[in-house]
């Protein structure tokens, strides 16, 4: 099963979606279906849900379950569904082992769920606890082959940054998790961290799995290093901006490699900067400008407050790029 969707997958970009919610925090799901149903006729290989553009560790049960369920309604292309510990399933144990504990039953809870929904994989958020721990190493190799063998369904590795709670899997870890049978591939997400990524991605290579770029910052420049699909959270309201890059890349076509890069780079400057966790927000303002969101559930209750002129920011990117096009 991992080495079809490999095959599959290899060289295609997957938005990581966002969730569209109105100004109290509700999921919009009839916003979320016409949404759907426009990036899904876009020129995607699948699509990502529950992924921290779509808010998924924040969502109910409920509301999750309803997100996947639109999302594989709306397409036949694989749907990965981002795995590990809800907001509301915290570890409430006293001790830091019974924690760790309920933290991977809440991670592979996560992913039997999103099997029995319909997704074709899940991508496993890392568990920051591991890395304090002697052992952390083979039980993050552990949690990895827990959630396939339970799950049934093929494991992304999912190199997280540190400001958004990750866990930066060292080399040899990355090779350990890509050499088992129910591997995918890693997704990097360094945020700025070159040598960190390009250590990264010599350590997935000789695998022969997926290594897949979650670089919105470093986008061109990490599929220069190696990686060979993509994953990440600027396709989410941006397909054809993020798709170009690769397609260029993929072509050979320096030229056209080089205009695209820096078409996206200046949209992510506009996007993905301190305080990074209010990207979502200006992601969901780009879907505005595009139409594929409406302005009522363009909100996101759980980034920061945005300052003044961020929106003007996104929007006159989007439109200067625009008119170059």
């Amino acid at each position: 099963m991992a080495q079809e969707l490999i095959s599959r997958l290899r060289g295609t970009t997957l938005p990581a979606v966002l969730t569209p919610m109105r100004a109290d925090g509700a999921v919009d799901f009839d916003a979320l279906d016409a949404y759907a149903a426009a990036l899904a006729a876009k020129p995607i290989g699948g699509v990502a849900v529950w992924a921290h553009t779509g808010r998924g560790l924040y969502l109910s049960e409920s509301d999750r379950a309803t997100v996947l369920r639109a999302w594989r309604a709306a397409t036949t292309r694989p749907v990965i569904a981002g795995v590990g510990v809800p907001r509301d399933a915290r570890p409430s144990a006293d001790s830091a082992e019974s924690a760790i504990e309920e933290s991977v039953e809440a991670t592979v809870r996560m992913a039997v769920s999103a099997a029995a929904l319909g997704a074709d994989a899940v991508m496993v958020y890392p568990l920051a606890s591991f890395t304090a721990l002697a052992d952390g190493h083979e039980r993050a190799v552990a949690l990895h082959e827990r959630v396939a063998a339970e799950s049934g369904l093929p494991v992304l590795g999912f190199y997280l940054h540190g400001e958004a709670g990750g866990y930066a899997y060292p080399p040899e870890l990355i090779h350990d998790l890509l050499t088992l049978p129910s591997a995918l591939g890693v997704k990097l997400a360094t945020l700025d961290r070159a040598m960190a990524c390009q250590d990264a991605i010599r350590a997935a290579e000789p695998t022969g799995r997926l290594v897949v770029t979650g670089e919105d910052r470093m986008f061109g420049p990490s599929l220069m290093w190696g990686a060979d699909t993509a994953l990440v959270g600027i396709a989410a309201a941006q397909v054809e901006l993020t798709t170009a890059v690769l397609d260029a890349w993929t072509a050979r076509d320096d030229t056209g490699f080089a205009r695209a890069s820096n078409r996206l780079d200046r949209f992510a400057e506009a996007t993905f900067y301190a305080p990074i966790e209010g990207y979502v927000q200006r992601m969901l303002w780009a879907a505005v400008w595009e139409g594929l969101i409406p302005e009522a559930a363009a909100h996101d209750p759980y980034g920061p407050r945005p300052a003044a002129g961020e929106r003007q920011r996104v929007v006159d990117v989007l439109e200067e790029l625009a008119k170059e096009a």
